[in-house]
């Protein structure tokens, strides 16, 4: 576990841990105060892993999450500001929105994974 220092990924310590690592998950501390637990980054999260160990259900259902979700993040803060949305970006706001809620689960409940999976389609 590594703090930083605001936030800052690109500091000397970070960068020489996430270099010997094979992946980190990024916690943020806006997205935790927004009610969002996990509050993982995903933009700046990496896996070297990654599909490998997942599930081939999973793997069908998934592969553009990631991107998804760090889209919807990017354009859920700048929708705040306007009342028209073309529909394509009402699309990935609702898709953002759904997406955002499959990891929110209650403490020692694991969400069973055909749930995660028919939640994430």
């Amino acid at each position: 576990m590594i703090e930083t220092q605001a936030g800052d990924v690109s500091a000397y310590i970070p960068t020489n841990v996430i270099s010997i690592t094979d992946g980190q998950i990024c916690l943020e501390t806006e997205i935790f105060y927004r009610g969002i637990r996990p509050a993982i980054n995903v933009g700046l999260s990496i896996s070297c892993v990654g599909s490998a160990a997942q599930l081939k259900a999973m793997k069908q259902v998934c592969g553009s999450s990631k991107l998804e979700l760090a889209q919807y993040r990017e354009v859920d803060a700048f929708a705040q500001f306007g009342s028209d949305l073309d529909a394509a970006t009402q699309a990935l706001l609702n898709r953002g929105a759904s997406l955002t809620e499959v990891p929110k689960q209650p403490q020692y409940e694991p969400l069973p994974i055909e749930k995660q999976i028919n939640f994430s389609i």
